[in-house]
């Protein structure tokens, strides 16, 4: 373990780790952690705007506050840097201009640190990267659903004529055998694609989806009832966050932005409610492409999905060591 910041340091200050935890590299070292942040930087997959290899260390840096970790939650009063060992495991290895090395070299990464024992949390990188780390997820724990905040599908058979692209990841997850149709619940679609034959695959898979206009008319609480049941049966919940599905007026810099989406408010309560509910099984927030974002509003907003997210489960564990 290595402790790359003091306490006395300002969060502008120190080393680039998540929220300011110590680097654990050797993953011999992991077994004692909860959760271990993982980074993705990868973009070879994208299909418009690159930028997202450098979401992961842009969102590392959106840190705020001082020089220890600690990020006390005002609505659940929980820090969950109290209550989880966190740790930042750096970067997968990347290969630029080999995606698919890269790919396969990620789902290593993801397959051994859960084989030490902590929860991974993945700094994305373009969505392509759902493919490897839900399934290195789902081999580890077969019993998990996942949720997918988008605002595309991405359930296309092929981009342009590659298999491996961001807009195909959950389409490969489900016909692979990965995760089953019905296991996989989408919330904030919107926009122009994917086209009906997407969706008509979509309905015969038994995937469930959201759309972002239901969002607007039943509000998310609502939603995300209608979600939590969708997913009563699985034991366990990956979330898949893909930036795009909050509108753009507040997550400028991403590839493939689409006007109407979500505000930043109603993502972290949503995330939240389905964190509370189920036990985190893993965790990736994608699309963060820092050079299309306007004063890091972009990086800032996925720094804090994620520490809704492990508020959530904070909150849940030290809930569940309580006495009854």
């Amino acid at each position: 373990m290595v402790l790359v910041n003091r306490p006395s340091e300002p969060a502008y200050s120190g080393g680039p780790t998540f929220q300011k935890v110590p680097l654990v590299l050797d993953v011999a070292e992991l077994g004692t952690a909860d959760i271990a942040i993982v980074g993705a930087p990868i973009d070879d997959m994208v299909s418009h705007r690159p930028g997202t290899r450098f979401g992961p260390r842009e969102i590392r840096l959106a840190v705020d506050g001082g020089g220890e970790p600690a990020a006390w939650h005002m609505d659940l009063s929980v820090d969950p840097f109290s209550e989880l060992v966190i740790v930042d495991h750096g970067d997968s290895a990347v290969f630029p201009g080999n995606g698919v090395a890269s790919l396969e070299a990620l789902r290593a990464t993801v397959s051994a640190v859960l084989g030490a024992g902590p929860t991974t949390v993945v700094l994305g990188g373009d969505h392509s990267i759902a493919y490897p780390d839900i399934a290195a997820v789902a081999a580890h724990n077969p019993d998990v659903a996942v949720v997918q905040f988008d605002t595309h599908a991405d359930t296309a058979t092929e981009i342009w004529d590659v298999k491996w692209s961001h807009g195909t990841p959950f389409r490969h997850l489900v016909d692979d055998g990965v995760i089953p149709g019905e296991r996989l619940v989408q919330v904030g679609l919107r926009g122009y694609w994917p086209f009906p034959e997407e969706f008509e695959w979509a309905h015969s898979a038994g995937v469930r989806w959201h759309r972002m206009e239901e969002v607007i008319e039943r509000g998310i609480e609502n939603v995300m009832d209608d979600v939590l049941e969708e997913i009563s049966d699985a034991s366990a919940l990956f979330l898949s966050v893909d930036i795009d599905v909050l509108d753009p007026a507040f997550a400028p810099g991403t590839g493939t932005p689409e006007p109407g989406g979500m505000a930043t408010r109603e993502l972290l309560r949503a995330v939240r409610r389905v964190a509370l509910e189920k036990d985190l099984a893993g965790m990736e927030v994608v699309e963060v492409s820092p050079p299309y974002d306007h004063a890091g509003i972009t990086a800032m907003a996925a720094h804090r999905v994620v520490l809704e997210a492990l508020s959530a489960v904070a909150l849940r564990r030290k809930r569940n060591r309580a006495p009854r």
